[in-house]
């Protein structure tokens, strides 16, 4: 196992505290899993901004329409581009952030109908074009196979935190550029797939909009990587801007406390068998027991939980 050439900075272990400081933030505020509002908002915003990096021309009301299956006039290829990328952003939590057989899977769900070889490595030579100039020739098509075998490895390997090994795997993927098209939306996604194993709140973190907002420093950190021979300051800027996307989401929840949905989403993602009120209240720390008492009848009228036993002996079980 070849690791990729990059350093651990000040400023990376730096960014990667905060980053976790964040997440501890998101876990006391219940945001593991956000309410469905903010999930479905922060979704369309990731699949339009992401797509917009490369060009498609349709906006967020439009991305939203189609969402909803409501008929936008657009052009096709845009309107296919947004279809797909919903379905791949469905499917990801269902893929392992280790196999290369999934990432290819994803690729053929994105890009489906876009490009002939979706789905698959490139089977031709591609380089990267700006103002005429050819400003990165990728590794020869022969190559692409062992290289992104090499990458996966060192991504099962390495002991470096997750969340800097995503940021690794984002650029290297984007240098060796192992598809005919949709390289940079890739990248972007499958970082997020590798995020989400870290933390469930990065299913839902539209770390793209940050990106969208920085485009121009976006392609000039990966261009000065490429000159530096390493992803250092590559790792450095996605950390960024994960951080960014992180206050964002802590601003956009607020300092007041969770509310029923917010507290049942999280409880439930903590609690995989069997429990009880004691077990409710401490996962739901500052929580009455009384206001336990309500949670759980509610959730019992909702058909969330199944109920065992009767009295001190009562257990519940997410259905």
């Amino acid at each position: 196992m070849n690791k990729p050439p990059y350093e651990i900075t000040s400023s990376i272990l730096n960014l990667y505290g905060k980053i976790n400081e964040r997440l501890g933030q998101c876990k006391g505020l219940m945001l593991i899993r956000p309410e469905a509002r903010l999930r479905r908002e922060n979704r369309i915003q990731t699949i339009q901004s992401s797509l917009a990096i490369e060009g498609n021309t349709l906006e967020i009301d439009q991305v939203t329409a189609i969402l909803d299956n409501k008929r936008v006039i657009a052009p096709a290829h845009d309107i296919l581009e947004v279809q797909n990328a919903i379905l791949a952003y469905d499917e990801l939590g269902k893929l392992d952030p280790e196999s290369s057989t999934d990432f290819l899977r994803l690729h053929g769900i994105l890009l489906q109908g876009l490009v002939e070889e979706a789905g698959a490595y490139r089977s031709k030579a591609v380089g990267i074009m700006k103002d005429g100039e050819v400003k990165h020739l990728a590794p020869d098509a022969p190559m692409v196979p062992g290289l992104m075998s090499t990458l996966f490895s060192y991504l099962r390997l390495n002991d470096d935190p997750s969340i800097i090994k995503s940021c690794v795997f984002h650029y290297e993927m984007e240098f060796i550029h192992p598809f005919q098209d949709g390289n940079g939306r890739m990248g972007r996604i499958w970082q997020t797939r590798i995020l989400m194993d870290e933390n469930p709140v990065f299913e839902y973190l539209p770390v793209e909009v940050a990106i969208k907002q920085n485009q121009a420093e976006y392609y000039q950190v990966l261009s000065d990587a490429d000159l530096q021979g390493k992803s250092t300051v590559f790792i450095e800027f996605i950390l960024s801007r994960i951080l960014e996307s992180l206050n964002g989401i802590l601003a956009q929840a607020g300092t007041k406390s969770a509310d029923y949905r917010m507290r049942v989403e999280f409880a439930l993602s903590q609690l995989d068998d069997w429990f009880d009120r004691k077990s409710y209240l401490e996962v739901c720390k500052g929580l009455s027991t009384a206001t336990a008492s309500r949670d759980l009848r509610q959730m019992i009228e909702e058909k969330r939980v199944e109920v065992s036993g009767r009295g001190r002996m009562t257990r519940y079980r997410k259905i």
